[in-house]
């Protein structure tokens, strides 16, 4: 396949622009899902509906990797960068949908987060596999690695925090509770935190258009529903640790 530039282009563009919208949006009002659904809306079930609309960002790369022919650049920076970005999706579409004890999700929300996670991931496949091409230097091998291992801290430290989230409830649950250990002990949106790791990590990684727009895109959408978290955990409990952040330790 070849390069579409313009396609690649336009797409990146697009998230850069909506990403500053969308997070002057959600400091207005809460996206309406999880804790914040609103009344009579209808939907689907926790499981089904993570699976559902974050399963595009697995299979579309995965089948841009089975069906591309032409590609150009190194074929162990690429192959290495599209395997990073599809372990994110791997666990969030076929480990952690199958484990949560949220909320039932908004179709309207399965239905936005589904095209956004196939146009997604096709831009960050079909840039790598047939656009992204890597100089065999010791900067570029440098940055690779320095970045995939900073995108594994932060999946690391997202599914730590899943994980006491997941224990908070048992199952049936739809309470709320502190949650303590790991990232908890600094910041409110412990899970959130991690996933924006990862995804600077892999920008520094990809250093590309369609990375850091990825990145910048994914800072503006969940790092206000980390404050909003936030502030509902203050609300909700009197001893909730006053030391604890939202989402930038010691910071913010």
């Amino acid at each position: 396949m070849e390069c579409r530039h313009a396609a690649v282009s336009s797409l990146s563009w697009t998230f850069l622009v909506l990403a500053p919208l969308y997070l002057l949006r959600q400091t207005r009002s809460c996206a309406p899902y999880g804790r914040y659904t609103p009344a009579g809306w209808r939907c689907c079930p926790a499981r089904l509906g993570w699976f559902l609309q974050e399963v595009p960002s697995l299979l579309v790369p995965l089948l841009l990797m089975l069906l591309g022919s032409g590609q150009t650049g190194t074929g162990t920076g690429r192959t290495l960068l599209v395997c990073t970005f599809m372990l994110h999706y791997f666990y969030r579409s076929l480990i952690f949908s199958f484990r949560t004890r949220g909320r039932p999700i908004p179709l309207r929300i399965v239905l936005y987060s589904a095209i956004f996670c196939s146009v997604s991931g096709f831009l960050q496949g079909h840039h790598l596999l047939h656009c992204a091409r890597f100089e065999d230097t010791w900067w570029t091998k440098t940055r690779l690695t320095a970045g995939v291992l900073v995108f594994m801290v932060g999946l690391i430290i997202n599914i730590h925090s899943d994980n006491i989230l997941h224990n908070l409830r048992k199952p049936g649950e739809l309470v709320y509770r502190i949650p303590r250990g790991g990232m908890f002990e600094l910041v409110s949106g412990a899970n959130f935190l991690g996933e924006m790791v990862e995804w600077c990590g892999y920008a520094v990684a990809a250093w590309s258009l369609p990375a850091s727009a990825l990145a910048f895109f994914t800072v503006c959408s969940i790092g206000p529903r980390a404050y909003q978290h936030h502030r509902d955990y203050q609300r909700r409990f009197q001893d909730y640790p006053h030391a604890r952040k939202a989402i930038i330790p010691f910071l913010l």
